[in-house]
């Protein structure tokens, strides 16, 4: 279940991105989203009003592209008897391609998670406003990192922190002098000490309480610091109670601000052990500790891994979310032998990948797909496990540059050179078995 909401998460980032760069002649682009508990009949007679209202557009070109546009709506939901569980998208219109020329397309799909946006815009874009507030409700964390100096405010949301806010203090420190007026300056100090817990309680009933609901915004809340000050927050009857309650841990953490807030995140690693920046961090950890152990238990790049691939050796696929390679089938026209080859942007442009070396005949291209995809349909059967990454983090961004975007950790260590030069040829496995 936990994968495949990996992959319908990656389908969802793919369509937006799609959706955001397609563009329409006029309004003939049309964006309905229908939560789940709203009726196929409202839309449906909605839909009728709007044909009838689109009948009297002026413009010949527009008229005819927005009147297709609803018909084609109206046929797709004729397909649904009602509204699936998660509601409802669809987009439908007319794009003008990148050649000049028009193509009508139509997406309809079920969310992975409740979307409780309603929406029917005709416009010359799609909007995807509601399905990136369905990618960023993940769940989010607060973290309050609180020490002598000041107090920050942050939250880690899937694999995206954010910094609310953050503010300094000082503080009188402690000292033995002053004689008769030393009772005089430990009172002040304490009373200072009290309003700097006063404000940073307040502050924080601001930035996690939502005022709408009166109910924290976040799912658990991390205090953090290098003093007692986090401790007495914690306990501080100023500190808001419905707060107390989602406080999941304290953490003494070796700086404030956003060092602090660093260190906090991968000390709280257990508690939040759910979230994708964390998951993120602990797979390509375990990756990189493979390749620096030198086990032969992992290996990197667009060839070798897929050679890993079928010999079953992958236990996890880890793939950069926006790899920009394409998998194409080709066949030499003039023997008939179909060969399999995986190009990126430059290797395309390439023309020499397209002329079979040994014949100089050309390669006709009987299939062309995004890698990506091709991996989200099929990596089921090398019985392995799929995980996409960002480059968001530091690990992250260093396997998108050092290592291609592409890579995988083995059951078991394996020569990948040697499957690809044919050593084991079927042969040594008839030997085997005689």
């Amino acid at each position: 279940m936990k994968l495949t909401r990996t992959i319908e998460i990656w389908k969802v980032k793919k369509l937006i991105k799609a959706l955001d760069a397609a563009r329409g002649n006029g309004t003939s682009m049309i964006s309905l989203i229908m939560p789940p508990r709203d009726q196929i009949s409202r839309v449906t007679k909605m839909l009728g009003d709007e044909y009838g209202t689109a009948s009297n557009i002026k413009s010949r070109v527009n008229r005819q592209s927005v009147l297709a546009a609803i018909t084609s709506a109206q046929q797709r939901l004729k397909l649904y008897s009602r509204v699936p569980s998660n509601g409802l998208v669809l987009y439908t219109g007319t794009i003008v391609t990148d050649d000049g020329k028009e193509k009508k397309v139509t997406f309809d799909f079920e969310p992975f998670r409740p979307i409780n946006a309603s929406l029917y815009l005709c416009d010359n874009k799609f909007h995807t406003e509601a399905l990136n507030e369905l990618l960023a409700s993940d769940d989010k964390f607060g973290f309050i990192i609180m020490d002598g100096n000041g107090t920050l405010y942050g939250t880690l949301s899937g694999n995206s922190r954010e910094i609310l806010y953050k503010f300094s203090v000082d503080l009188p420190k402690k000292h033995g002098r002053g004689g008769q007026s030393a009772v005089r300056f430990a009172r002040l100090r304490m009373e200072r000490r009290h309003n700097y817990l006063r404000k940073a309680a307040e502050l924080a009933t601001q930035f996690f309480i939502n005022p709408a609901t009166n109910q924290p915004n976040i799912v658990g809340l991390i205090l953090a610091g290098s003093a007692d000050f986090k401790t007495e927050l914690g306990k501080s009857e100023m500190f808001d109670p419905r707060l107390q309650a989602k406080v999941i841990k304290t953490i003494d953490v070796s700086y404030g601000g956003d060092s602090g807030f660093n260190q906090a995140i991968e000390m709280s690693a257990e508690v939040l052990s759910d979230v994708k920046f964390v998951q993120e961090k602990k797979l390509i950890g375990k990756y990189f500790e493979e390749i620096s152990q030198d086990t032969g238990k992992y290996v990197l790049g667009v060839q070798d891994t897929m050679t890993a691939l079928e010999m079953g050796a992958v236990e996890t696929l880890i793939v950069w979310e926006n790899l920009d390679v394409k998998r194409y089938e080709l066949k030499n026209s003039t023997t008939g032998e179909t060969v399999v080859k995986y190009l990126n942007g430059d290797q395309e442009a390439d023309q020499s990948n397209f002329i079979d070396q040994a014949t100089s005949g050309p390669l006709d291209v009987i299939d062309k797909t995004l890698l990506l995809e091709w991996f989200a349909e099929n990596y089921q059967q090398f019985g392995c496990t799929l995980e996409f990454v960002t480059n968001k983090s530091q690990e992250g961004s260093q396997f998108c540059r050092g290592f291609g975007g592409i890579g995988g950790i083995l059951r078991y260590p394996a020569d990948v050179t040697a499957y690809q030069d044919g050593d084991m040829s079927d042969e040594d496995y008839d030997e085997d078995f005689e």
